[in-house]
């Protein structure tokens, strides 16, 4: 069984990485997509794998939000009435969920090795959520593909190289250790391309483009297929290697969105890894 249909390979293969897209998918009414069996996952998987808070929640937030009194896998089974919202994270641990994530991103492998080369930890997330539910303003390091299986929300995705929605300086500290909270103001909302999606269809969401996700009315569910490139490790050892140099005194430009952009200071940065100096 295929996952994509045609337009989808072509709709694909004309945007992929920078240009992000609406494209179809056949995973709706998947056996493991149902709420019954995310519950069951949660509980054979560890505890870090899942992520959940109350549905509520601004679009711009700073530290963890407080963890609901229900259980998570109580959460998903009640989701039409919990007010949560459960991130069910590292698929790819699971022998039956691995070998899905696997099927769908093999079928677009050779796009991908094409643009941005060979596909890196390849992973997997499932989100479920209650009506209305708000998954708060941040970014990604990895290629994504968010696939809604049931439910609608909406992606307001805002430009990935762009200090005015995702200062260098947060990414510096992520890329060293540290977290990635954006600040959010109301003011950077014109900004912002709001993507609707519909059970059936899924979002390509490039590097590092920072978003926030509101959800529809009904109960939501979503398959987030993801994977890292030589692209974006690059990327990210820039800005850990411009993290270095400020902690200098200097003022480093930003990198690029290429690779070929970043290969330096990716370089410098692997460097100072290997010597141990961070």
């Amino acid at each position: 069984m295929s996952y994509l249909p045609p337009r989808a390979f072509e709709t694909f293969a004309a945007n992929y990485p920078e240009v992000p897209h609406v494209l179809e998918h056949n995973l709706c009414g998947h056996p493991l997509m149902e709420l019954e069996s995310l519950a069951a996952l949660i509980e054979r998987l560890p505890a870090k794998n899942v992520e959940y808070a109350y549905a509520k929640q601004p679009i711009g937030i700073t530290g963890k939000p407080p963890v609901p009194s229900i259980s998570a896998a109580d959460a998903v089974r009640q989701i039409d009435s919990a007010g949560c919202w459960v991130a069910i994270k590292h698929l790819e641990e699971d022998e039956a969920y691995r070998a899905l994530l696997l099927d769908v991103i093999g079928e677009l492998e050779g796009t991908i090795t094409s643009k941005t080369g060979k596909v890196y930890h390849p992973q997997g997330f499932v989100f479920v959520s209650s009506p209305n539910a708000v998954t708060p303003y941040h970014f990604d390091p990895e290629h994504n593909i968010l696939m809604q299986i049931r439910g609608s929300k909406v992606m307001t995705q805002f430009p990935a190289a762009e200090e005015a929605y995702s200062p260098a300086r947060v990414h510096e500290i992520y890329h060293t250790g540290g977290g990635r909270e954006l600040k959010w103001s109301d003011d950077l909302l014109p900004g912002g391309r709001d993507f609707a999606l519909a059970p059936g269809q899924g979002l390509m969401v490039p590097v590092m483009a920072p978003h926030f996700v509101k959800n529809g009315p009904e109960v939501s569910v979503s398959l987030s297929i993801t994977w890292r490139s030589q692209w974006s490790y690059d990327e990210a050892a820039a800005h850990a290697f411009n993290g270095v140099l400020r902690g200098m005194g200097l003022n480093p430009r930003r990198p690029g969105r290429w690779p070929e952009q970043n290969k330096a200071k990716a370089l410098g940065w692997r460097a100072i890894r290997k010597l141990g100096l961070k």
